[in-house]
């Protein structure tokens, strides 16, 4: 039996992927949008002519639009824009002592406004809505203003987070502006700041565009409900949003009409999902297919694959992709087969609609290609012009897009064709091993790892010796094991919700022995009430890891 034809990257088409970008150029698609749902309309009749099955998925979901926003400084208009989950202003506007804020700060804003630099954030709003702040008046790194979601709360708020939702009325100025206020407060002066805020803030529908294939040849040997890779992306935008997301949906297409030629040689299914609802829901789409296709998810979803702003012009740092432990050295292989870069290596951010982690499947990828750190002009990895009115067609470069192009497909072929899944749980148990260690140096005693470090390297042991001459049953072994040790790694232990869009430490399970490290005389002993918790926690799913991969 010969193997599967060689990787298909070179026929990916620079003029396709371009073609698909000035579609993309053609609306602004704000979440929930007739022009949105038009937009998905036409990547739906691709995929429907390479062969794939399609449906839009219509759902609820809790949307955030901004409006018209500006500032006054002692009567005189300054600039500004709103954010997504900001309040609206009262219709006078909203007016408050005005107090240089950092997000060392503590303390009672109870009345104020908040100044401070960068880019809003969830971050930033849930620190200011704990400490009582009616307002916040962030300063960008630059003369450009990037829209921005400042909801901590990962997709549709619920009963029990609610409450979590944003709490002040937030705007952005440039740097310009924002530094002569910033002044004027060093010089003891107190200027008189209104903001003025509009955005419409509410339940409507929005869609979600699905796209599956199964595998060719090998369907008629495989079981029904077999094993998927998912590819996800998503098509809501920032004004038109060419290379967030446009890009990255050209990207997907020629990643799916390239594969589909070959589908004799795949042995699991490709299902593409493009979701609304990422920049104005805090990911309200994936997360709402997660919570109503857990199930299904569970029990074949394989890998995630995540597209995320391809093609950037200058976007030449191609080291830093982000991927699960356990799939780092497919990242890495692929990287280096079509670019010639090594990867680094660089653990997953709470973004880029990674709502899979509970349910335990992998993530891969997300921003792929990112620019080099050129100075203030350059604040942010993806491009000052990220997130604002000037992300246009002329901000793709056809050479890197298609680049990036090739380094999905080659991923996605090695996940759809390799005759076991290319995870590499060694790898995971190594690194996880690594932070049980550094935990441990602190703890002086405290509690004892000793059971996490045993479970944790036979974890490592199997992992690494794991052999089968039954692919399909090696497959569910990893999947299996992929349920255990991925929230572990990426959650606080809850596979049924969704942890907030917030910062998170590496294995935030471990977080109560840390706190039992960090913890007062006094405060131990409740301390290390929540640390051996944790522990048992931890325990039991390396336990299951490695009855999996027995």
């Amino acid at each position: 039996m010969s193997g599967p034809p060689p990787v298909p990257t070179d026929r990916v088409d620079t003029a396709r992927l371009m073609a698909s970008c000035a579609v993309m150029a053609e609306r602004v698609k704000l979440s929930g949008t007739a022009d949105e749902l038009a937009s998905l309309a036409t990547i739906r009749q691709q995929l429907d002519a390479f062969g794939f099955r399609t449906a839009i998925v219509m759902h609820d979901a809790y949307i955030s639009l901004p409006g018209a926003a500006r500032i006054e400084v002692d009567a005189r208009a300054v600039t500004a824009i709103t954010h997504s989950f900001s309040l609206s202003s009262p219709q006078a506007g909203l007016t408050g002592r005005l107090v240089r804020w950092d997000d060392t700060d503590a303390g009672n804003l109870a009345g104020c406004i908040a100044l401070l630099d960068g880019i809003a954030s969830p971050a930033a709003a849930d620190r200011l809505r704990r400490a009582g702040a009616v307002g916040q008046l962030h300063i960008s790194p630059h003369d450009h203003l990037h829209e921005m979601c400042i909801s901590p709360v990962w997709g549709n708020p619920g009963l029990s987070t609610r409450t979590a939702l944003p709490a002040t009325v937030a705007c952005t100025v440039s740097h310009t502006d924002g530094t002569v206020l910033l002044d004027r407060l060093r010089r003891g002066e107190q200027p008189v700041v209104t903001l003025h805020a509009h955005v419409e803030t509410g339940w409507r529908q929005t869609p979600i565009l699905v796209a599956d294939m199964e595998p060719g040849a090998v369907a008629r040997v495989a079981m029904p409900g077999a094993p998927f890779v998912l590819l996800s992306g998503h098509h809501d935008t920032w004004y038109f949003g060419v290379m967030d997301n446009g890009a990255a949906n050209a990207t997907m297409l020629e990643c799916a009409r390239v594969l589909a030629r070959d589908r004799a040689s795949w042995r699991r299914g490709l299902r593409l999902c493009f979701w609304s609802g990422h920049s104005h829901g805090r990911y309200s789409g994936s997360a709402w297919y997660v919570d109503n296709h857990w199930a299904e998810l569970d029990r074949r979803c394989a890998a995630h694959v995540n597209v995320d702003s391809t093609g950037g012009i200058g976007a030449t740092v191609m080291t830093d992709a982000g991927a699960a432990a356990e799939l780092t050295p497919l990242a890495a292989a692929a990287i280096r087969q079509e670019t010639g870069l090594v990867h680094a290596g660089k653990r997953l951010a709470r973004n880029s609609d990674n709502s899979f982690w509970g349910v335990g499947v992998p993530t891969l990828f997300g921003c792929l290609s990112l620019q080099p750190d050129t100075g203030p002009a350059m604040r942010n990895a993806l491009g000052w012009w990220w997130h604002t009115p000037e992300d246009l067609l002329d901000k793709i470069d056809p050479a890197h897009l298609a680049r990036d192009t090739r380094v999905f497909v080659a991923a996605l072929w090695r996940l759809l064709t390799d005759p076991v899944l290319p995870f590499d749980f060694a790898a995971h148990a190594t690194a996880l091993l690594h932070e049980v260690y550094a935990i441990e140096a602190t703890l002086g005693g405290a509690l004892d790892l000793t059971p996490l470090m045993e479970a944790a390297t036979m974890v490592r042991d199997r992992a690494a010796a794991l052999q089968s001459d039954d692919p399909a049953r090696a497959d569910r072994s990893l999947m299996r094991a992929s349920r255990a040790l991925v929230p572990l790694d990426y959650t606080t232990g809850d596979r049924f919700a969704h942890d907030p869009a917030l910062p998170q430490t590496p294995w935030p399970v471990l977080d109560p022995i840390r706190a039992l490290a960090r913890a007062s005389p006094a405060d131990r002993p409740f301390a290390a009430v929540d640390a051996v918790r944790a522990r048992n926690r931890v325990l039991h799913a390396l336990q299951e890891a490695v009855q999996a991969l027995s």
